[in-house]
């Protein structure tokens, strides 16, 4: 690592050169601003310890110059004057840290490695912006939260191996999305994305969609029939909702993992697969896990690599930029000419929990473009329901269990108990709805 110090004093450049270097950076000095500013253009890099009180600049003034060559590169100030007023200034023009004189020699280095983690997962998510922009559909991934920043982060570096990923998290809050960039990041990134949704098949039918059958098999099985495990080969496989997974499957799901072969229904042939698992759930999978209902041993094959998708209401700073750019889409679709939101109604958006995450905003957001009768969507715009803010209070586990019970119910109720039509307004499927109702003891009254 590169470091650049700017500072007019002789001395204090040696006691600064000398104390990184023993830390094993590379360290270049310069004795005024201009020449600070005239260096970090010439060269290359990554930290630079600047002195507030320079004879032809400021400290402030050289910073916002060097940013403006390098916005992302780390500056840590140094003055011999403490000053409250001095750091906020300085923190705000984007430094990274602020010292006083005399330096101290472990905190100057433990701030610099804090520093350099920081630069490096600024760098990632820049890599990583441009790469989903080359390779994914990167306007439907709309963050600006550092929650996010990190879990994107974590992506990253998931899609440069090849071990199994399990992606978990609320209903809504975009896994399958999540997936697909974790593929398009790999090196299988040419090859097929295959999704599976297990709710969504009869139990009866989940092996032969995965495994494939030959023909006579079975009452219906007419001819022979590639499974999605033999169809991914060499790319990705991606299994929505894996805790639905019948467990006589899932030994056959571990069978896959260990020896990476498949065999079809009414074969006996083994046939070879290449391929990498990345599956999700939104049930409480260790949960599942002490009940019995899912394979501990497939459990830990499967959790190799874990990332969990917050939940809307825990980043709330993205709800601007995603209802700006549903506005955008959903208008373009409806042919309409929507310039924005108001003040008024982003302010309710911003006050609402969304139980149902980004895919519930996603929808409030159609249905007030598809009734909005102005140029901009009004408070009058966005359902009454959205009003209601969630008052939470004990376990999260508990708040989310009676957030999903109530939001079950009333679907039921609207749709006068018909599984089906709750199910399909709420995204979920009929499994997952009637495992939801046995789990709550959900009546008809």
């Amino acid at each position: 690592m590169n470091i650049l110090i700017v500072e007019d004093e002789a001395n204090q450049r040696k006691l600064l050169k000398n104390i990184l270097t023993k830390e094993g950076y590379r360290v270049e000095e310069a004795g005024s601003g201009e020449e600070g500013v005239e260096l970090f253009f010439r060269k290359n890099f990554d930290l630079v310890l600047l002195d507030r009180r320079l004879p032809d600049k400021t400290g402030i003034e050289v910073l916002r110059d060097i940013k403006k060559i390098n916005p992302i590169i780390p500056i840590i100030i140094i003055t011999a004057f403490a000053n409250v007023d001095n750091a906020v200034e300085a923190m705000k023009q984007g430094a990274f840290h602020y010292l006083t004189k005399p330096i101290d020699p472990d905190e100057l280095t433990l701030i610099i490695k804090k520093a350099f983690d920081n630069l490096n997962l600024k760098r990632e998510n820049i890599e990583l912006r441009e790469s989903l922009k080359e390779k994914f559909q990167y306007d439907k991934i709309i963050y600006n939260s550092g929650v996010m920043e990190d879990m994107m982060s974590l992506i990253f570096r998931a899609s440069k191996s090849d071990a199994n990923a399990l992606v978990t998290g609320e209903s809504g809050t975009g896994k399958e999305l999540i997936a697909g960039a974790i593929h398009n990041l790999s090196n299988r990134n040419e090859k097929l994305f295959v999704t599976a949704h297990i709710a969504s098949l009869a139990e009866t039918l989940v092996e032969s969609e995965l495994f494939g059958h030959e023909k006579g098999a079975f009452t219906g099985a007419d001819k022979r029939r590639i499974g999605k495990f033999e169809f991914a080969s060499g790319g990705t496989i991606f299994l929505d909702e894996i805790g639905e997974l019948p467990k006589s499957i899932q030994v056959k799901l571990l069978r896959v993992i260990e020896e990476k072969k498949i065999i079809r229904i009414g074969s006996n042939e083994e046939i070879p697969i290449d391929l990498r698992l990345i599956c999700a759930t939104n049930r409480d999978i260790e949960e599942e896990v002490e009940k019995g209902n899912f394979r501990e041993d497939l459990y830990y094959r499967l959790n190799v690599i874990r990332i969990q998708v917050p939940p809307l209401r825990n980043r709330k700073e993205d709800i601007p930029l995603l209802v700006s750019h549903f506005i955008k889409t959903q208008a373009k679709k409806e042919k309409k000419e929507i310039k924005g939101i108001t003040d008024e109604a982003l302010k309710k958006l911003l006050k609402y929990d969304f139980p149902g995450n980004v895919r519930e905003l996603e929808n409030i957001i159609k249905r007030a473009i598809v009734f909005s009768r102005s140029d901009y969507l009004t408070d009058a715009d966005i359902p009454v329901s959205v009003d209601k803010k969630i008052k939470y209070g004990g376990k999260l586990k508990d708040t989310v269990d009676s957030i999903e019970k109530t939001m079950i119910t009333e679907a039921l109720k609207k749709h006068d108990w018909n599984q089906s039509k709750a199910a399909k307004e709420l995204g979920i499927s009929e499994r997952t709805i009637r495992y939801k109702i046995e789990k709550y003891k959900i009546k008809n009254q």
